[in-house]
């Protein structure tokens, strides 16, 4: 036991380390490419911009409301964090430093995640398949490595404290500490407004893991209010003392919040509002914007609606999404390979493939390919397609909108396939009898 964890912590510094090396080379090799990155409108929104908030730091340390000028739309605890990084302009390696260290304790927290190992098997429903499942450190290293990742990390988005928050509330909820999980989720819904929508399934999941683990017998409504009433606490004191530093002005929240749900900046991203905005009649567009809300509450199927149906949305929020999806690693495509059947044994199949043949196990996602090939073919063509548009003048807007669309179908098809399998192999467990056969979505 000692000899694995002791191998299994080797693993863990040698991917740490590798990630860590690998930004701090691009960062010096290519001391002009964060600032094209952030240049980026897959990559920096108004309300994930490095630049805005450059801006704002700027604005705050010479005694100026952040907020004038309309430039800045981020919450004001961010100002006296960040200030003394970003003031450091004589030494942007600490501001390197910052985003590379974030990226690794979300990291961290995301493999502390995978060791629970809850999303193969729970207690209502124990996967037959939940002895194929990636490492934890194969999980970190997927995430660390992931393209989308190292992009919004070089290119120094606030985005990645909230996605350090959301997963480090997470990793308080499988462990079963309520209190520091829904304070996690308070601080996430503050940087960012949309994580409030996990405060559901968040709580159901602390309330599962209490009783596992601290065998208690919580009433779920008490259990429910009880966490409601930490996060609302929590948000009313980050408020406050938002109140406070702003110098006793609520100027913040229309400028933050109000600024995200109404949606009065229109500038391209990856998102799917701001060309149907564009074109929106004014009479028509509180209707509209009521209509799009209802989509992203309505849906509340995890993180990847965020990077779907949010109204400024950036590659940031793909990469988190991509980095908690290995652990449902157990609905990937496998190999069903009958040869051991025929009691017949091929060297080159792999590990993951003899264990989906071992439990009899087909194909249970099924439009892996063309969800990643979609996605594939909107990352390479959409800065061509942009370039296009704004720089070349060859192209329009719809030239840019029609890759977004079908970045958000590639999008779609996989949150819809992950979800399909994920309930197709709840329902095996409930129906044994109907394992194997063919199901068809409705």
């Amino acid at each position: 036991m000692t000899t694995r964890t002791m191998g299994l912590d080797r693993r863990k510094v040698v991917v740490f380390a590798s990630a860590a090396l690998i930004r701090l080379f691009l960062f010096a090799a290519f001391p002009s490419l964060p600032n094209l990155l952030t240049g980026r409108v897959e990559i920096s929104t108004p309300v994930s911009s490095f630049k805005r908030l450059q801006e704002g730091v700027f604005l705050y340390t010479e005694n100026v409301s952040p907020y004038d000028g309309g430039v800045f739309h981020q919450p004001p605890l961010l100002l006296p964090i960040t200030a003394p990084f970003l003031n450091a302009s004589n030494l942007p390696l600490i501001t390197d430093i910052l985003y590379i260290i974030m990226d690794l304790i979300t990291a961290n927290a995301l493999m502390r995640i995978a060791h629970v190992a809850d999303s193969t098997s729970t207690e209502l429903f124990p996967s037959e398949r939940r002895n194929i499942r990636w490492s934890s450190v194969s999980l970190g290293a997927a995430f660390l490595f992931n393209p989308f990742t190292i992009a919004t990390c070089l290119a120094r988005s606030p985005s990645v404290f909230t996605n350090w928050a959301i997963l480090y509330a997470i990793e308080r909820a499988v462990s079963g500490d309520t209190l520091t999980s829904m304070v996690a989720l308070s601080l996430a819904s503050y940087l960012s407004l949309y994580p409030i929508l996990l405060l559901p399934p968040l709580i159901l999941l602390c309330f599962d893991r209490q009783k596992k683990i601290k065998k208690t017998s919580h009433n779920v409504l008490d259990f429910a209010m009880s966490s409601f009433g930490i996060v609302t606490s929590v948000i009313m004191a980050l408020l406050y003392l938002s109140y406070v530093i702003t110098g006793g002005s609520w100027e913040f929240l229309s400028s933050t919040y109000g600024f995200q749900l109404l949606l009065p900046d229109l500038t391209p991203n990856v998102g799917l509002w701001w060309y149907f905005f564009i074109e929106m009649f004014d009479s028509f567009r509180n209707f509209f914007l009521g209509v799009f809300w209802l989509h992203l509450g309505g849906y509340v199927a995890g993180l990847r609606l965020f990077a779907i149906f949010k109204p400024y949305p950036s590659i940031s929020d793909t990469s988190l999404y991509l980095g908690v999806l290995p652990l449902y690693s157990h609905i990937f495509p496998c190999k069903f390979d009958r040869s051991q059947d025929l009691g017949i044994h091929y060297s080159e199949t792999t590990l993951f493939k003899n264990n989906c043949a071992k439990n009899n196990l087909s194909l249970v996602m099924r439009y892996t390919f063309f969800a990643v090939s979609t996605l594939l073919y909107a990352t390479l063509l959409g800065p061509a397609f942009y370039y296009l548009w704004i720089y070349a003048g060859s192209g329009n807007a719809n030239f840019f909108y029609a890759i977004t669309l079908v970045w958000s179908l590639g999008l779609t098809v996989l949150l819809a396939d992950s979800i399909f399998a994920v309930l197709k192999d709840e329902w095996e467990v409930e129906r044994p009898e109907m394992k194997g056969k063919e199901v068809t979505q409705i």
